[in-house]
């Protein structure tokens, strides 16, 4: 536990009587390719918020990578990122222009070597020079895959990483989130609603329901805990509240 890349102890989330995040605890080893399962307001996007120090916990704790959240959020930023198809990156400016801004955020060093590689890894280089406001919902969730992988981070948090993608390309982008896992070494937390994605991914499963964490283990284990064929049946029991062996 000590050696977590996360480490979150009893962390609650209230808004008034509203109980978003309501005392979890998980811990997710470093190198391990993680996914945060749930429903519709099961509680993750609050946790992943609270994991970048966004949000303010209302109790617990959080340790990234040995540091403690958020009070050296600063040390623990720089070291991580962060993608998602629903947080839009500025219109106007271009796809290398907005990179390029992200680039210097996080004190890239040789940003523009960084950047042609990920263009050519993502296949983005095509539209560098177009306005990010009018690519397709694919595309921006590729520059936004980009923008993540910028920093060569040693967590890497993703909200539905291959949303909007076709099959060919959803398939080529887990191939290269795989490789760059397997080379660095970086921890994964993902929040997917594709089962079987996360069967590919993953060798570690978080599923919430209300705000609590109501099952945990490899896929593999809970499929087996709960009888199913895959995690897709899995998901839709915890989400209708049936118990493993029901």
């Amino acid at each position: 536990m000590s050696d977590a890349a996360i480490l979150v102890q009893d962390l609650s989330k209230h808004y008034g009587p509203v109980r978003a995040v309501d005392g979890i605890s998980f811990a997710i080893d470093r190198g391990a390719t993680c996914a945060l399962l749930g429903g519709n307001g099961a509680g993750k996007t609050t946790t992943i918020a609270m994991l970048l120090g966004l949000l303010l916990p209302t109790a617990g704790h959080i340790r990234i990578l040995g540091e403690e959240l958020p009070r050296h959020r600063q040390r623990v930023l720089p070291r991580m990122n962060f993608s998602s198809p629903y947080v839009d990156l500025p219109q106007r400016l271009t796809v290398a222009e907005n990179l390029t801004v992200y680039a210097r955020l996080y004190g890239v060093r040789r940003s523009a070597e960084r950047l042609a590689t990920l263009g050519r890894e993502l296949d983005i280089d095509g539209f560098f020079q177009r306005p990010y406001g009018s690519l397709s919902a694919g595309q921006k969730t590729r520059v936004a895959l980009a923008k993540a992988l910028l920093n060569q981070p040693e967590i890497l948090l993703l909200d539905e990483p291959t949303a909007s993608l076709d099959p060919d390309t959803a398939d080529r982008m887990r191939g290269i989130l795989t490789d760059y896992q397997r080379h660095s070494g970086a921890t994964l937390l993902l929040a997917s609603h594709n089962m079987s994605e996360v069967e590919r991914l993953c060798n570690q499963v978080i599923m919430l329901r209300a705000g609590q964490v109501v099952a945990s283990g490899t896929p593999s284990e809970l499929i087996h805990r709960y009888g199913r064929k895959d995690m897709e049946e899995v998901f839709l029991d915890i989400a209708r509240g049936i118990r493993s062996g029901e």
